[in-house]
């Protein structure tokens, strides 16, 4: 006999060889026991999960003549021509090249005839979305009511894409993906009956591989096989796939352990010299950081998908990081996969992100200072308790202890900030390490020690705004003029608003405008940040700017175009500059169109 492929050769003749479809067989089998039969089935799941090979044995087990526990016996001569795919009453139609009208109308005249040997007459159509929508209308009253000796067998992949009509007319299984034990049970199985020498770590990378399907699987074995002959070892499987080695994953996890940039760049350079694809990498690095989290969480290793050498491994490894550091590695890496996409320079990408995450610092618990606080606040307790004598000796030590306490505070008020977000220290040289997190570090004996002022945690100080410097209303009113022409060269119509304003007065850190109507107020109050900006541009000075509605310009400062410095006493009347025919209650539009523009009424 010539030479097949293991997933031909080994192709299961019963539902008990099913591997992982446990759900689909045994509804089958009792559904035959008890005769009740569908007409109509449809087989979904993704490639190499068994729908084919399902819908044959089923199709064997309805005909075959001395069935055994409603498995086919396969020695029958139904079941001999079935196994062969040369029965007359087993048809399997490929979907996408009889995918028309006219094929489905010749199918239509076919199940009129009943059966050659068999009780059943079986319709086998795989890929049956590839059937446009017009096969599928004609197909629908068939499907419906076929005659009692017809059953219909649909295999998909994609059963999204069947109309709704067409599945309601059906019983539906879905097909799961192969767990990677069960893939590694069928190989091993199959190695044995092959006399082939596999190792375990092996079988798994393979297992990996294959994503769920059981023929990729053997496809993949039978490929390494051809290479390596019937002694297979994990590293002729790498090479031969070309799959990233464990032992890198481990690699990174060390270099962030240590700290190593340039560990981090030449493993770069090992992974692109060695030919590997950076996204497989990344999806590596992701499921050992998975695998990681997996170990910290549970404190066990059921859960990871990996030998049993490599599982002691993880949860040694796992004592050295804590679970917040490892979800931010896995972040990462997830933004990574996304960028590098699309990037013209993955290599760039990838060494910029590691070592981002080589140099990550280590988090630090809210809970976890908040505890070395009442520590602290102990000690100081105690040390007040002492003689006058002792408090001379100790006003150093205590003094450092006060600005190691405001320090943890800032941190801890920052965190809340935050929303209680990981508070990252960087006194620590190796940020990952499996030690719990200790008081802050001191400074040295010998160092110079001065106590820090104490101030409010409540808020972060920016370091980044100098000291305000106070300003008068005199100074504003002088700078009013270069203010509102610099604001009309960016934004006209603020710039007319803001000059038909006055200055009321500047108190506490705040310029208050004087608004004549509502109008000027409420758009003086949408533009606030770009008069604060402006302002400061003129100025040097931020200050809160802070319009109010006055419609008595004669209390405080006025501003009339002809004077660039008139100031008004409390309870004056302005100037008013002459409108021509407008009335004292038009809209300040309309003013605005008078004055720049020389607007008139029309009559």
């Amino acid at each position: 006999m010539s030479y097949q492929v293991t997933a031909r050769k080994w192709r299961p003749l019963v539902f008990e060889d099913v591997v992982g479809q446990s759900h689909v067989t045994s509804t089958l089998r009792n559904a035959i026991a008890s005769k009740r039969l569908a007409h109509a089935y449809i087989f979904s799941g993704v490639r190499g999960t068994g729908k084919t090979t399902t819908a044959r044995i089923l199709a064997k087990a309805i005909n075959c003549l001395s069935s055994k526990d409603s498995n086919p016996d396969n020695e029958c001569e139904i079941c001999k021509e079935i196994t062969a795919g040369r029965s007359l009453d087993v048809i399997e139609i490929d979907g996408a090249s009889n995918r028309g009208v006219e094929e489905i109308r010749n199918l239509r005249e076919s199940v009129r005839y009943t059966p050659t040997r068999g009780k059943y007459k079986v319709y086998i159509i795989d890929e049956v979305h590839m059937l446009t929508k017009e096969a599928f209308n004609a197909l629908l009253k068939t499907l419906e009511e076929p005659p009692e000796h017809v059953i219909f067998i649909f295999a998909t992949t994609e059963a999204h894409k069947i109309p709704m009509t067409i599945l309601s007319r059906c019983q539906r299984f879905d097909f799961r993906r192969i767990s990677i034990e069960e893939i590694v049970g069928n190989l091993l199985g199959v190695a044995r009956a092959e006399g082939v020498t596999i190792d375990e770590e092996a079988l798994m990378v393979v297992a990996k591989k294959a994503d769920g399907s059981l023929r990729d699987a053997q496809s993949i074995f039978d490929q390494i096989r051809a290479f390596c002959g019937n002694q297979i070892t994990v590293v002729d499987v790498l090479k031969v796939l070309n799959v990233v080695d464990q032992e890198l994953f481990f690699r990174v996890t060390d270099l962030i352990k240590t700290q190593n940039v340039s560990g981090g760049m030449q493993l770069v350079d090992e992974i692109v010299k060695a030919g590997y694809d950076l996204r497989e990498f990344l999806g590596g690095l992701s499921e050992h950081l998975r695998n990681l989290l997996v170990v910290l969480t549970t404190e066990a290793t059921e859960l990871v998908e990996a030998s049993e050498p490599y599982r002691k491994r993880y949860s040694e490894e796992s004592k050295n990081f804590r679970q917040n550091d490892i979800l931010r590695l896995i972040k990462l890496v997830n933004e990574l996969e996304q960028a590098i996409r699309w990037s013209p320079q993955p290599r760039f990408k990838l060494e910029a992100s590691l070592l981002q995450m080589i140099r990550l610092e280590r988090s630090v618990q809210i809970d976890a200072l908040l505890d070395q606080i009442d520590e602290l606040k102990k000690k100081l307790s105690a040390g007040g308790s002492n003689g006058q004598g002792q408090r001379e000796n100790t006003r150093t030590t205590q003094t450092d202890e006060s600005s190691a306490e405001l320090k943890v505070v800032g941190q801890v008020s920052a965190g809340r900030m935050r929303n209680a977000s990981p508070v990252t220290r960087s006194e620590s040289p190796s940020p990952f390490s499996g030690n719990s997190p200790s008081a802050p570090t001191p400074p040295p004996q010998d160092a110079p020690r001065k106590a820090q002022p104490v101030t409010s945690p409540t808020l972060e100080t920016d370091h980044s705004v100098e000291p305000m410097r106070k300003i008068t209303v005199e100074e504003a009113f002088e700078q009013w003029q270069q203010w509102v022409g610099e604001v009309r060269k960016t934004k006209i119509g603020i710039g007319t608003i803001l000059g038909e304003s006055h200055i009321l007065d500047v108190t506490d850190g705040a310029l208050r405008i004087g608004c004549p109507d509502d109008y000027h107020l409420s758009s003086l109050k949408r533009h606030k940040e770009f008069l604060v900006d402006s302002f400061q541009r003129i100025t040097g000075l931020k200050l809160r700017i802070e319009p109010v509605l006055n419609t008595n310009p004669g209390n405080g400062y006025a501003v009339h175009p002809d004077t660039s410095n008139a100031k008004t006493s409390a309870g004056s009347q302005p100037q008013q500059q002459n409108l021509g025919n407008s009335g004292p209650g038009e809209h300040p539009i309309l003013l605005a169109l008078r004055r720049e523009l020389g607007a008139e009424p029309i009559d």
